[in-house]
């Protein structure tokens, strides 16, 4: 085992702890309202509702949000975001916490807090090939997807936890806190070089199109972000999670809190041992491999009336996951100039977040008329039939090795000499 690369920069260091931190509150939250919700209404369709309310704002939102990445200082904005999300963490565990809280009040408090995600995850993402040079960058990315994983792995088994002990709002405080972890985090970073080509028309709607064409000119990031939308859309299992715990699986809260986050042990496991390997060939393949890993596991899940099975088939989703998601940002970003990179992240965060959150409501609806087991099982066949058409469709993905020249005049600035490459100006955040 060695130290990975990406963590001896002090910068990108502060911001990987922050993250680690906050997202374990996040996940907490997260699991904790689709208990919540379990809760308040038991119809399985009343959970679709959290998707709802977590996509139509990164639909509405997201595209502006990219191009202000592009536009203005990174850290500001998620200065705002963070501490706008602390805000409505905080309001919700004091509507709980004094009896006042509806389904409703949990649905628009979700939205405003996707409508934060819309415009920081841009710049967020946007923001660490800033922090470190090129070559480092895929380890990068490794790490930030260990880090999210790391806190979903103990954000879902602290949520049971917690909730059992201290009651639901505990949860929500908790992660009111946690956001204070990233701004230190962005204070103690300090200025951060960021291109911004003349040629940026700011936050517009000209802007907003320079991106989508950007995205279309790109055959290889634009299958793999279709292959995240349709794999993520048909094989979302996590809404369903409370219902197949109790009614197929038949265990409580606490153990709930367990299976919860298998996905993400699974995942910190194999980014782990990807984040030892210092270059991944035939990359292609070894993504869409593991979206059809992720798709027969999801299956076995749906299923099984077996605890154990259950979540080891939960935890291969996660390691599925893992190594799709390290290999497609790698592609994306390393594809990508910095002018335009929180644009590209905008659009990938439609496709990354309304998969999961339109297919929980696909699966609350199927298992409403259906049941969820059969919901489960659909999804993990929908995921391999839709990925085995974009693979035919997009034969480039199939090919792709990981090796191919980037196009001239789009390399990546390197964050000790600038970017004259892709911009006319750098402006200091």
């Amino acid at each position: 085992m060695r130290i990975p690369p990406s963590l001896k920069h002090k910068k990108f260091l502060f911001l990987w702890l922050g993250q680690l931190i906050s997202i374990t509150g996040t996940q907490m939250q997260l699991w904790a309202l689709f208990w919540h919700v379990n809760q308040l209404d038991e119809n399985p369709i009343a959970l679709g509702g959290i998707g709802l309310a977590r996509i139509i704002p990164v639909i509405l939102f997201s595209l502006i949000g990219g191009a202000l990445a592009d536009s203005v200082d990174r850290r500001k904005v998620m200065f705002i975001t963070q501490s706008f999300a602390a805000l409505l963490a905080l309001t919700l565990g004091l509507l709980t916490q004094f009896g006042h809280i509806t389904i409703w009040y949990i649905y628009a408090i979700t939205a405003f807090q996707a409508v934060a995600v819309a415009f920081d995850g841009p710049s967020r993402q946007a923001l660490i090939p800033n922090l470190l040079p090129k070559k480092d960058l895929p380890n990068a990315f490794s790490m930030t997807f260990t880090a999210f994983q790391a806190g979903a792995v103990l954000g879902p088994a602290l949520s049971g936890i917690v909730i059992a002990s201290f009651g639901q709002e505990a949860v929500y405080y908790f992660n009111s806190l946690s956001f204070v972890a990233v701004l230190l985090a962005l204070f103690m970073i300090g200025d951060v070089p960021q291109v911004i080509a003349e040629t940026t028309a700011g936050v517009s709607l000209e802007s907003i199109k320079d991106g989508i064409r950007f995205i279309l000119s790109k055959p290889i990031i634009f299958s793999t972000m279709m292959v995240d939308f349709v794999a993520t859309f048909f094989a979302s299992a996590s809404t369903l999670m409370p219902i197949i715990a109790t009614d197929v699986l038949q265990v409580g809260v606490v153990e709930y809190g367990y299976l919860s986050a298998a996905s993400a042990v699974g995942a910190v496991a194999v980014a782990l041992v990807i984040s030892q390997i210092k270059e991944i060939r035939k990359q292609g393949i070894v993504f869409l491999s593991a979206v059809i890993v992720f798709g027969i596991a999801t299956i076995i899940f749906g299923i099984t009336k077996s605890f154990v099975v259950a979540w080891l088939a939960i935890a291969v989703t996660g390691g599925a996951d893992g190594v799709s998601t390290i290999v497609r940002n790698t592609i994306r970003q390393l594809q990508t100039p910095d002018h335009i990179r929180g644009r590209m992240t905008s659009i990938n965060q439609i496709f990354f977040m309304g998969g999961p959150q339109l297919g929980e409501i696909e699966a609350g609806v199927v298992a409403q008329f259906f049941g969820a087991s059969f919901a489960v099982v659909t999804g993990g066949i929908g995921c391999i039939l839709g990925t085995a058409y974009i693979a035919w469709k997009w034969p480039q993905l199939r090919h792709f090795n990981g090796d191919e020249p980037i196009e001239a005049g789009e390399q990546l600035p390197s964050p000790s000499t600038g970017a004259s490459l892709v911009a006319n100006r750098v402006r200091k955040q």
